[in-house]
């Protein structure tokens, strides 16, 4: 079923509100200041039968230029805005400036209302609607209907509700697929049931129940109840005016401007990238770190604008600028915002989020324009690779490259496995869930790759290779999981690197002697070939060089990394070939009997009891055999 939510707009004492009334018997202002003074402070909220039997939401915002951040934190999730003009006075400044922020808004529909026409004659009405129109001919409202009206004596009221009724028609559906967003523009207590949050629901839909967030605060909660116009619901989608009854938080822990959503659907940011469209009666050029204020959703905070594309921005210009903020946001892509000169406080422009989740940025950089323009094009498949691309080095999940490619990707996972089929991208297996990666990510760490082990060989030529944890802390990171290291060493290993159970080399790699160390390690291999299964002291042995010890120590590590030589223990070594031969002896004992104990293996060898002791116990620790009391079996 369609929602649909109204909004008014207008100068202070135009009679917004008591339009409202008139309309729907309600009366929107409920602050005794309101009352007092005769104007709306804050925002009012009702509803209004339709003839076609819609109950739509109604949104009335103050006009008074104070109270102008109250306005913004209205109309941000209405479909129809009724700009309301005095038939006694026409256009006024505040018209202009809630004009000018309905555009900036991208608000669709509008209906044109002259108020108080029971005050003026008949000329004088022609003569303000002329200019009305006139004045709206460069504005969203230049078709808009304008429609007289008296809240006093009811004259036009039918023929303003039939035309509400009609435009509501042609409404867009809301977005009800993706995770639902709030911006809660009240908070108050009920007595017995506890904090109470209102807003506007602007995608998806919310169910009795849930489990959601506050953001930016990180407060957990869930949804105990649901009101949509003041009756109980199970549910509310996009586009109604509820209220919501949370679970177990304090009414001094939320406030307007947060947002209520799905637990982990959105991120708080201090940096958005945005497109601006700068107001052509803006009193003087924007530049850059100029502060000011950002209104979006129902929040307002202050930041800087840092200009990416040019040096200032001229009244009427756009531009892709950065803004840092001062507080955190919760935003999407997509989002609509307003901007306003941080003192005298006036509205200067406005316009598109295109990356709500931004890095600083410096002036002028080419790729940075280039992918926010690709970002503002918004083509939904580019978005998602060019997010996949942008996140490769952080591993993001499936729900983050959703959530990451922002408002309009409705379709992203259809995107991704789109995208791996073409090759763009790999699907790894990680170990809490699968992970995507560009495929420029992994040419990029190959090119990396191939740099830190040529470096690491140049400096190391007698190493066999890289230590495996080294090379992952340098080109990963010390905190990646174990599974996704290994996959990811898969894709470098195609045509970068080769790897051992210990170490990792640049393919083609091979430690090569000179004739010197050549003669060194013939001669070492030769002293545990002889000696067989009782070795020298790795130690002593070396000492025998004399003066070639720091030699014979680099080319005896280079043979234990290339597994010439197998480290037994830290005092006992044999060559490959003796180490293959204990371990066919037992294994040959074994199947024929059933068993070894350390007595036949000390008798099989020829070897003393501290030798045949130190083989077991090694086999056993690399899982060959394992000991049961006396005796050892194969594993």
């Amino acid at each position: 079923m369609q929602h649909i939510v109204i909004g008014t707009a207008g100068h202070i004492d135009h009679g917004k509100t008591t339009l409202i009334k008139a309309l729907t018997g309600r009366d929107t202002d409920t602050l005794r200041e309101e009352k007092e003074r005769g104007i709306s402070i804050n925002l009012g909220f009702t509803y209004f039968d339709l003839p076609s039997g819609k109950r739509a939401g109604i949104v009335d915002v103050p006009g008074h230029e104070r109270f102008i951040k109250n306005m913004l934190a209205g109309v941000g999730g209405i479909d129809v805005v009724l700009l309301v003009i005095a038939a006694d006075e026409g256009v006024m400044p505040q018209t202009v400036e809630h004009v000018n922020i309905l555009e900036l808004l991208d608000i669709k529909k509008g209906i044109v209302v002259i108020t108080k026409k029971d005050m003026v004659d008949d000329e004088w009405l022609k003569m303000i609607a002329d200019d009305i129109k006139k004045y709206l001919g460069s504005t969203f409202l230049k078709e808009a209907p304008i429609i007289p009206v008296s809240s006093i004596n009811g004259d036009g009221l039918d023929i303003l509700t039939k035309t509400i009724d009609e435009m509501t028609q042609e409404i867009e559906d809301r977005d009800v697929v993706t995770d639902f967003r709030l911006p809660i523009d009240r908070v108050f207590t009920i007595s017995g049931f506890g904090t109470v949050v209102t807003g506007t629901l602007i995608s998806g839909t919310i169910k009795e129940g849930d489990l959601c967030e506050i953001y930016t605060k990180g407060i957990k909660t869930k949804i105990r109840s649901i009101q949509v116009h003041e009756e109980s619901v199970k549910e509310a989608g996009a586009g109604q005016r509820v209220a919501v009854n949370l679970s177990g938080v304090k009414t001094d822990e939320v406030q307007r401007g947060d947002v209520l959503s799905k637990v982990g659907a959105m991120e708080s940011s201090l940096i958005i990238d945005c497109r601006l469209k700068y107001l052509k009666d803006a009193e003087k050029p924007l530049k850059n770190r100029d502060r000011i204020r950002l209104y979006h959703g129902t929040s307002e905070i202050l930041g800087r604008v840092i200009i990416l594309d040019k040096e200032i921005v001229n009244p009427g210009d756009t531009a892709l600028i950065q803004i840092r903020l001062e507080g955190s946001i919760a935003a999407r892509r997509g989002d609509k915002y307003v901007i306003r000169s941080y003192s005298p406080m006036h509205t200067i422009g406005g316009g598109t989020i295109l990356e709500p989740n931004a890095a600083k940025h410096k002036i002028n950089d080419k790729k940075v324009i280039e992918e926010l323009l690709l970002k503002e094009k918004g083509n939904p498949s580019e978005v998602v690779e060019k997010t996949i691309e942008k996140f490769s080095n952080v591993f993001p999940k499936k729900e983050d490259i959703i959530k990451l490619s922002g408002k309009g990707v409705l379709n992203a996972e259809d995107i991704i496995s789109d995208l791996i089929n073409k090759g763009k991208i790999f699907e790894i297996k990680s170990g809490d869930g699968n992970v995507y990666i560009h495929i420029k990510y992994i040419e990029h760490q190959k090119e990396n790759a191939s740099k830190l082990l040529k470096d690491y060989h140049g400096l190391n030529p007698l190493k066999a290779g890289m230590p495996k944890e080294e090379f992952k802390v340098k080109l990963f990171g010390k905190n990646i999981k174990q599974r996704l290291y290994d996959e990811l060493l898969l894709l470098l290993k195609e045509d970068t690197i080769d790897l051992s159970e210990n170490y990792i080399w640049l393919k083609g790699f091979e430690i090569k002697f000179d004739d010197k160390q050549e003669k060194i390690k013939e001669e070492i291999i030769k002293k545990f070939e002889e000696a067989h299964f009782q070795p020298p002291k790795a130690e002593d042995m070396l000492k025998g060089f004399g003066k070639e010890e720091k030699s014979a120590k680099m080319v005896f590590a280079s043979l234990v990394d290339m597994d010439k030589i197998i480290k037994i223990n830290e005092e006992m070594y044999l060559t490959k070939e003796n180490y293959e031969e204990a371990k066919n002896l037992i294994r040959n004992i074994i199947e024929n009997n059933g068993f070894i104990t350390l007595g036949e293996f000390r008798d099989k060898i020829g070897s003393s009891r501290k030798y045949a002791v130190a083989l077991l116990e090694h086999f056993d620790t690399v899982k060959f055999t394992k000991r049961l009391e006396d005796k050892r079996v194969l594993y």
